[in-house]
């Protein structure tokens, strides 16, 4: 076995490998960019390497600096993780030519599956249905148009060394494929150094799910179940879950053997992923495969007790599976959630800056783990497991250079909905601070009636939120025990006060019993009676909710029993009461005595400032183009001008018919957040 491997990535992926490189015992290399010198991944393994300044294309994906590393490091073998030069057959070529093992498939396999379009051509050459498409390469702007028309739309343009959303655009005229195109190709060159697009038809209405594969040197391969990826936002995957809740045992064996059969055909060995659209009536048709570690690879461990990196360690060292097809049990249910630095409340736009608080919720084993690495046949009742793969820390700096996923949190229990709820609670007690994130979209998500009946699509995004994610608002039974549950903490808050002041020798004498209760414009009026193991919270209508917990004032998380149902809530200090994060919901919870209530409604209105002759800047990024100047007339729905943040473009554009009156950036420019970047007449 080797005794050490170099980490040819960061963030999470690389203290994921690391994690297992330990458990086995082989000392691990991390290579960093100026940018993540104190990062996570830098500090968990036994050596680190600087390899150049913070973009990816001058560090990260330069592989001759990264085979520097590998020399000064020593290193037997190099796992790649997923993006950067993961699926790169050039370095491939060169870890092989210098004698050092890659954590990954063959050249050749890469070559012929690792580029969309050639993997294509294979999979329609062998039989496999695939979806319609021009797969060959693509000149100019007016050629994707040509060809869209072709194809019929709407139509996908796709980089061809693209992952992870990058270099993806849906088109449903000549004018977005032409603008779609463009954008693509930079930011396939962006990210990958590739700049080669492809066109394929774009299926409405699809569901996108994916088969695991894992194969040796020695003839062996198999599949460990299926992962539903179909909840994605531009084309990037946000949820995830394993096994498909659509998905019967007929499709997912045929999917598997034929995912099987496809990757032996073109001599694949190591972990791999090959991607299916299916359609409502389960007949499924090949994307594409993906010849690397995927990003959700979590829950196909969590169902199948299988270490998929250890398993691509072992094959790279050539050793045989030790795994057959029978082996594969999947027990239970998993779920992931990405958590990425996007702010949910400004159209999802990347948000970078200090991790002023960084708190997860513990991690657990998930109990029906047998000895020798798989699930055992059967869970017990009660089993569950929360994961977190993440590659950061509290006060660390999310950088605008990279992609803008803090963590994977994922979720394991016996049935899919007891995982559904083990990841509510999970999400409620996870602590973020400092940057926008959309842990608040994906507690939406998770109490989502489509999402919880598991009939989702991958328009799921686009059609339940088509303007964007604005809260959430609670119902009126979750308004009842949140202000139950603060109405108590108020109270504990007020007898702590009294004590410090020494105003008190009776606590009980001196602390009110009743008060309201303002939240999400509902006003409850309430009588608490408190004894040694709680309280009773009594509303106006007699209806009353019994409250446990061990919150204290300062506690930035409340762990609360309401009723007979857990509440977990962030909780900060505001004026009068709290301000309350739980279910996606962001809540200003006023506490006030009776006569306090009485007076706040006679109390105006504070009206925000006008903003809307202003275009600000949404997210910290730099001005790649400016499409209009001083005097020009715009259009609604008009670009004007383009903002690259965390590898991705995005196209700003005017809200209404107005003039420019000024310009206040120019391409080159670092903007933060509300900066004013065009003014309107």
């Amino acid at each position: 076995m080797f005794t050490k491997i170099l980490i040819a990535n960061r963030g999470e992926i690389a203290c994921r490998v690391i994690k297992t490189a330990r458990k086995m015992g082989i000392s691990s290399v991390a290579i960093y960019s100026e940018a993540d010198a104190q990062a996570l991944h830098v500090q968990m393994a036994d050596e680190a390497i600087l390899i150049g300044p913070p973009p990816a294309n001058q560090s990260y994906i330069v592989i001759d600096k990264v085979m520097a590393a590998v020399k000064e490091s020593g290193a037997q073998a190099v796992h790649p993780g997923y993006g950067f030069l993961s699926e790169n057959s050039k370095f491939a070529e060169a870890l092989e030519a210098a004698g050092v093992a890659f954590v990954g498939p063959p050249v050749g396999a890469i070559e012929k599956m690792g580029d969309k379009i050639t993997s294509k051509k294979i999979a329609q050459e062998a039989g496999v249905s695939t979806v319609p498409g021009y797969m060959g390469l693509i000149a100019d702007a007016d050629e994707a148009v040509k060809i869209s028309n072709e194809v019929g739309y709407p139509v996908m343009l796709k980089a061809s060394a693209g992952g992870g959303g990058k270099g993806m655009r849906i088109a449903w005229n000549d004018a977005e494929a032409r603008e779609g195109f463009q954008s693509s190709k930079n930011e396939a060159a962006n990210s990958f150094g590739d700049d080669r697009i492809f066109i394929e038809k774009f299926v409405t209405q699809p569901r996108h799910i994916e088969i695991q594969v894992l194969c040796d040197a020695h003839g062996n391969g198999i599949y460990l179940g299926e992962r539903e990826c179909s909840i994605q936002r531009r084309n990037q995957k946000v949820v995830e879950e394993a096994p498909s809740p659509f998905l019967d045992e007929a499709t997912r064996k045929a999917m598997g053997e034929q995912a099987v059969a496809l990757a032996q055909a073109v001599g694949y060995t190591s972990a791999g992923t090959v991607e299916f659209i299916v359609d409502g009536a389960k007949n499924f048709y090949f994307l594409e495969m993906n010849t690397r570690l995927q990003v959700e690879h979590p829950v196909t461990e969590l169902i199948t007790g299988v270490d998929l990196v250890e398993q691509m360690i072992r094959v790279a060292n050539g050793e045989k599976l030790t795994i057959t097809q029978d082996d594969v049990k999947l027990t239970g249910w998993s779920i992931e959630n990405r958590l990425y630095a996007e702010d949910p409340y400004r159209g999802f736009l990347p948000s970078i800056g200090r991790l002023t608080r960084y708190r997860p919720p513990q991690e657990v084993a998930a109990g029906p783990l047998s000895d020798n690495g798989k699930w055992a046949d059967n869970a017990p009742t009660g089993a569950m497991a929360v994961r977190n793969d993440t590659g950061v820390y509290e006060g660390g700096e999310i950088s605008m250079y990279y992609d803008p996923m803090i963590a994977k949190l994922c979720t394991w229990a016996p049935t899919r909905a007891e995982a559904i709820e083990q990841m509510r609670v999970a999400l409620d007690s996870f602590e973020v601070e400092g940057i926008g994130h959309n842990l608040p979209f994906l507690s939406a998500v998770m109490d989502h009636p489509i999402f919880i009946e598991g009939t989702m699509t991958t328009a799921f995004i686009e059609e339940q939120y088509p303007d964007g994610f604005e809260g959430v608002t609670l119902a009126d039974v979750e308004l009842r025990r949140i202000a139950a549950a603060t109405a108590a903490m108020h109270r504990v808050a007020e007898i702590r006060r009294a004590r410090v002041s020494g105003r008190m020798d009776n606590h009980e004498r001196k602390v009110g019993t009743d008060w309201n209760v303002a939240v999400q414009g509902q006003s409850f009026d309430v009588t608490i009676e408190a004894d040694p193991k709680g309280a009773t919270v009594q509303f106006a209508d007699g209806t009353d909710l019994r409250v446990a917990g061990n919150w204290t004032p300062g506690d930035h998380l409340a762990t609360m029993t309401v009723g007979d149902a857990p509440l977990v809530m962030k909780v900060g200090k505001i004026s009068g009461g709290f301000r309350i994060r739980t279910r996606g919901a962001d809540l200003r919870v006023h506490v006030r005595t009776p006569r306090q209530a009485e007076l706040a409604r006679l109390m105006p209105e504070k009206v925000a400032p006008d903003t809307s002759k202003l275009l600000l800047c949404p997210m910290p990024g730099l001005i790649v183009k400016l499409d209009v100047v001083v005097g020009d007339e715009v259009q609604e729905g008009q670009a004007l001008c383009t903002i690259e943040a965390m590898k991705m473009e995005n196209i700003l554009r005017a809200e209404k018919k107005g003039i420019v009156s000024k310009v206040n950036a120019e391409p080159g420019d670092s903007l933060a957040v509300d900066d004013v970047i065009i003014e309107f007449e």
